[in-house]
């Protein structure tokens, strides 16, 4: 752009230009990143000029006390490449689950030991753990220095289907989540099969409740393959390796070839079921899993839109039998208290600003923009979820601190705690 000189100074003016940057989003697929002839992770650490990057790792305490040699793993990953980077010393050990993102405390400590060890901007942070774990690690790299480079090894399905893909980071402050966080691209993502070996079914399963909502999304032959194996991808069955790789790159194309990789625009169409999920796990002190509340927010939103938008019943009724067959619709009392979960919908437009904007579907693989919800059609569509697990039957595995509760039918505004 030519710079003209600005002559006179006594008029208002204004000056507007359009500009790019160019990134780069890195993902590889290992069967095990810290194996001794592996050299996925070493080839992600590139030193700047001459100068050796200095490295450091985080690692998930839950995946630690599944992996235990996983830190000795580490120490010989680091000697073994002596020669290709400065090792910071052992592993820092930070809280596994939400609770990493509900204390800012713990963001502040990770921020302390990055400037104790003296990283800078062509530093590398390698952070090892569930999604919870790679947006507390990862917020806290996004602001150090305004951003240090980050190795994103995700240990969950979830992880590896979708959040470790993605390009924001964040904590939990006022009881509401991710609201503090920031937009960066990963560095590097490394999708290791070997580190979800150790995980309990329910976590296994949870990742598959985002592979089905990009499914519902992006391509209706994917939704086919997960449906008609969900019982063996439940299972640990080998097909659910090519249904986390499949989502993996759904999200990753969404992100780099969408138009919106900083949600600058409307709508976020990669959180469909998601306005509703958000408030559930507040609001049952995130007794729920993300992907479980996901797989509800998903079920209510695909029967929302058979009533309003012109999804078809069947294919609605497909997504709740998909759900229920990965053991993901589950029952918790918090979906009977509309009232508040309602109030997940101006949480929801806040992250974006301006009016309102939620993704439906009009069929598979066509998901559209709405602005307006009608909160009697989505309480009718809360009802049918409720019945179809109550027509089931009690839940295949309690996840809930209430015991072997039920929801019930009605959906009026209960008060009652859990």
């Amino acid at each position: 752009m030519n710079s003209p000189l600005i002559s006179d100074q006594g008029r208002d003016f204004q000056i507007d230009v359009d500009f790019t940057v160019p990134f780069r989003h890195r993902l590889r697929f290992t069967q095990d990143v810290f194996a001794e002839d592996c050299g996925v992770l070493a080839s992600l650490l590139a030193p700047s000029e001459d100068r050796l990057p200095r490295v450091q790792f985080w690692v998930d305490q839950q995946v630690l006390e599944a992996n235990p040699d996983l830190r000795e793993r580490i120490r010989s990953f680091e000697r073994k490449y002596a020669t290709h980077l400065q090792s910071c010393g052992l592993p820092h050990i930070v809280p596994g689950g939400e609770a990493v993102k509900n204390d800012v405390h713990v963001a502040e400590h990770i921020l302390k030991v990055i400037n104790e060890d003296d990283l800078d901007r062509r530093s590398y942070i390698v952070v090892i753990g569930g999604g919870a774990v790679l947006d507390a690690v990862g917020f806290a790299a996004a602001i150090a220095h305004r951003g240090i480079r980050l190795v994103r090894i995700p240990t969950t399905t979830l992880a590896q289907a979708d959040s470790g893909i993605g390009v924001k980071n964040s904590i939990n402050l006022f009881r509401k989540k991710n609201w503090i966080g920031t937009f960066a691209v990963p560095w590097g993502v490394v999708n290791d099969r070997r580190l979800l070996s150790t995980l309990s079914d329910r976590d296994f399963r949870c990742g598959f409740a985002e592979a089905v909502k990009v499914s519902l999304l992006k391509d209706p032959a994917f939704f086919d393959r997960i449906c008609n194996h969900a019982g063996r991808i439940a299972d640990r069955g080998p097909e659910c390796w090519p249904v986390i790789a499949d989502s993996a790159r759904w999200h990753l194309q969404h992100i780099t070839e969408g138009g919106d990789p900083f949600e600058m625009l409307e709508a976020r169409p990669l959180d469909f079921g998601h306005w509703s999920a958000h408030k559930l796990e507040t609001m049952t002190e995130f007794e729920l899993r993300h992907g479980e509340a996901v797989a509800i927010g998903v079920a209510v939103d695909s029967v929302y839109s058979s009533l309003v938008h012109g999804f078809p019943a069947r294919d609605a009724d497909r997504v709740l039998k998909c759900l229920d067959d990965l053991s993901l619709l589950i029952q918790h009392p918090a979906l009977e208290k509309t009232d508040r979960l309602f109030d997940g919908l101006e949480e929801f437009r806040q992250h974006l600003g301006g009016r309102l904007t939620v993704t439906m579907l009009e069929g598979v693989g066509k998901p559209i923009n709405v602005h307006e919800i009608d909160r009697g059609r989505m309480r009718e569509a809360i009802s049918q979820v409720v019945d179809r697990v109550l027509n089931r039957g009690p839940a295949a595995s309690d996840t809930t601190a209430c015991g072997n509760r039920n929801l019930t039918t009605s959906v009026e505004n209960s008060t009652e705690p859990c």
